[in-house]
């Protein structure tokens, strides 16, 4: 299906599944410890062996020599394998590094052997013997320095924010400096790291030349073809299998250590091996999200007006690396004849930095949102009144492009109106609960709306049951139940009658989860396998497609109504389609919006900042299901709590790695930590995006929260902070006096 013209009148419109607040189909398996995670699957391979991975133990250089003997004779040693047994490996498309070095180094922890033994225990023991000698190379560890020289470079993310090396419109410096109010800032956010869950594990198998990979990843074609081209073998060889995912949060985007090195050593092994990545690893040898220092410049009129607006970042990664495209929301978010953005680039030698839940956006967002209650400070204006006054309803660069849905100012009125607004205080440091310092603070939410080409397989047994099959994942979104869901509007049945089958490389390629294009996608792609089995249907029984009804288990056709199962007959039907996209995204600029409202208490006496309470309004396009939808948007608030006061990847710059590379040391938001969330969807519907009417709110709910809280902790406080994350140290000697 050629989805050219916005979506007309369709079954979906109905609403009767589609759009109510279900239960999650896969939440009573994850509950009772029975949904089949990759390293789990005892129910697919007999007598596996297990792998270890051996990691360098230098940022940057070459192994000398690989001293194994000790470790070939340690107890239930199988194999071990280092890159001079592995063969000619080459760089998977998604990959930045190498996933086994050797005996260049890339980065610290970059695997450089598998160890195979018949238990995980004599695998780690042997791993502990393998003893390596190493020549250290000069790497480069410190951002800020390296930014002194690093060259402008462009970058598109692949999940939605993309920006040039320099992107202009009218005439930024002559503006800015003849503007009458100004601001000239600096912000920086730190390295970041997924911290899922579930650790990066495979279980690989060998049948002869073909490879079967049980993994935990979100793109499962991405992923084959990785798989294919890192090992050297036809693509059609390799099967991904991953019907559950513990977490990814961009992490599990790309094909990592643990699949290539599960299957290296399978091989060598002449049996099944499984390996996981021990979480002290995954911080320094899987990717994370780049730090970032970023410039706003903006100048208004009296009114508070934009005339000029300026955002440039610099970030850091790998050689042949890409930037953070923190800039991106700055070309759309607000209006302002006089624009210009820029984006640098630095080679660093520390682990590969690349997309992470919102790239570009979420880091980009909580400078610029912060330079946006700075400017309303100055010009004496209430920071929503400020944001409503430079709204815009076409695109800032390309005037003549309209968005197609943009409900940014409904998003921060009835935000305010809901979160008592009207009672914050401007004026800082003057509320007190308490030996608490109150403060409300406001964000905007942005997040780009992105399509994805998307597959499925549905087919009716005669018995009536519908099942969909499609490599969609389910990463902890509710991807199985919104599948369900659609199949089950579509065919007329109920959602006990639906079975949903994702995450096997065997099915239709699907949209993948990323970019918060995989609900609208996956979901779209099974609405045109429906509408091709709709008209399979109906040509069977003779009815006109055109004019029939599916309802209640049943086809109705005029005065005609046969059961879907005996429509279905012994044989069953089925049917295959995916959803193709034409230009209207380029058309109509699609995006989705959200109002981030939080109220902080600041210890006077500690300056410990606590979150009081939140709320998000979002408006991104029929909401599939306000239940699984809600949790995303709270999860993703969450996450913003983590990144404005607690989560940093603190740099060793001697010797190039991630110090608090465990979850004792990266800090992430517990119970204790989160109080009161609120979440309001409002009422729109996208006809220009699919058929489903719909976007993706998983990111845009962490999209703007930062920057929210940092202006909660000011409006408590009075003191400002522009590097993150808000920690007390930083606070300390300024706190308004105690009396």
């Amino acid at each position: 299906m050629k989805f050219t013209t916005p979506a007309g009148q369709n079954p979906i419109d109905q609403g009767k599944v589609v759009g109510k607040p279900h239960d999650r189909i896969d939440g009573k398996f994850k509950t009772t410890g029975t949904a089949p995670y990759a390293y789990e699957r005892h129910d697919v391979v007999a007598n596996p062996a297990y792998g270890y991975i051996v990691h360098a133990a230098i940022a940057k250089g070459r192994i000398g020599a690989m001293h194994l003997a000790e470790a070939k004779a340690a107890p239930g040693v199988i194999t071990i394998v280092t890159a001079a047994e592995a063969g000619k490996l080459t760089k998977g498309d998604f990959n930045t590094a190498m996933l086994l070095g050797g005996p260049e180094i890339q980065h610290y922890h970059q695997a450089i052997a598998i160890v195979v033994a018949e238990t995980f225990e004599q695998a780690r023991t042997a791993a502990n013997l393998v003893r390596v000698d190493y020549e250290r190379g000069k790497g480069r560890f410190d951002l800020e320095e390296a930014l002194k020289t690093a060259p402008l470079k462009g970058n598109d993310s692949g999940e939605g924010s993309k920006a040039p090396p320099v992107d202009r419109v009218g005439d930024f410096e002559g503006a800015f400096a003849k503007a009458a109010v100004k601001l000239d800032a600096r912000y920086t956010t730190p390295d970041h790291s997924h911290a899922m869950m579930e650790p990066h594990a495979s279980l690989a198998r060998w049948d002869g030349d073909k490879l079967t990979v049980w993994t935990s990843n979100q793109m499962i074609a991405w992923g084959k073809g990785d798989v294919a081209k890192t090992l050297g073998i036809p693509k059609e060889n390799v099967r991904l299998i991953s019907p559950y995912v513990g977490g990814g949060f961009g992490g599990k985007l790309f094909v990592r250590t643990d699949a290539i090195m599960a299957a290296l050593g399978a091989r060598a092994a002449g049996r099944p091996v499984k390996v996981a990545l021990a979480r002290p690893m995954m911080f320094n040898n899987t990717t994370h999200r780049p730090a970032t220092t970023q410039r706003i410049r903006i100048g208004t009129d009296r009114s508070g007006k934009i005339t000029a607006i300026a955002h440039e970042s610099g970030s850091g990664d790998l050689p042949g690396g890409g930037p953070e495209t923190a800039v991106s929301q700055t070309k759309l978010l607000y209006a302002g004849a006089n624009r210009m953005t820029s984006m640098r680039l630095a080679v660093l030698d520390l682990p590969e930095g690349n997309a992470m839940r919102a790239p570009g956006e979420a880091p980009g967002l909580m400078a610029l949102e912060i330079a946006m209650d700075e400017m309303a400070e100055k010009l004496g204006m209430d920071p929503i009144a400020f944001r409503i006054a430079n709204d815009t309803q076409v695109d800032p660069e390309k005037p003549e492009r309209r968005f197609s849905q943009r409900q940014l100012i409904k998003a921060l009125q009835d935000g305010a109106k809901a979160f008592g607004w009207d009672k914050r205080n401007a004026k800082p440091a003057q509320v007190r609960d308490g030996k608490w310092l109150v403060g409300m603070g406001v964000a905007a939410g942005f997040r780009n709306n992105m399509n994805m080409k998307s597959g499925a397989k549905v087919s009716i047994d005669r018995k009536g049951i519908v099942t969909v099959y499609t490599d969609m994942t389910d990463i902890g979104t509710g991807s199985y139940t919104i599948i369900a869901q659609t199949a089950a509007e579509m065919m007329g049945v109920d959602m006990d009658r639906v079975v949903v089958r994702l995450g096997d490389s065997d099915s239709p390629v699907s949209s993948g989860s990323g970019g918060q294009w995989g609900a609208n996608s996956s979901t779209a792609g099974v609405y045109a396998a429906c509408v091709k089995l709709r008209e399979a249907v109906a040509q069977k029984l003779g009815f006109n497609s055109g004019d029939v009804e599916f309802a209640d288990g049943k086809v109705r056709s005029g005065n005609r109504s046969v059961a879907l199962a005996e429509a279905a007959g012994d044989a069953g039907l089925t049917a295959e389609d995916t959803i193709d996209y034409g230009d209207l995204a380029k058309t109509y600029q699609q995006s989705t919006f959200a109002g981030h409202f939080v109220e902080v208490g600041v210890d006077m006496y500690t300056g410990e900042v606590r979150i009081r309470r939140m709320l998000a309004v979002c408006a991104a396009g029929r909401i599939l299901n306000p239940k699984s939808a809600r949790s995303q948007v709270i999860g993703a608030m969450t996450m913003g709590v983590g990144s404005a006061l607690m989560e940093e990847l603190a740099v060793d710059k001697r010797f190039g790695f991630f110090v608090n590379h465990d979850l004792a040391q990266y800090e992430v938001p517990v119970h204790a930590d989160i109080p009161h969330q609120e979440v309001i969807f409002l009422e729109e519907t996208d006809p220009t995006t699919s058929p489903m009417k719909a976007k993706g709110v998983g990111e845009l709910g962490l999209c703007g929260v930062g920057a929210a809280i940092a202006n909660a902790a000011y409006n408590a406080t009075g003191i400002r902070i522009r590097d993150y994350p808000v920690t007390l140290d930083k606070m300390l000697d300024k706190m308004p006096p105690v009396a």
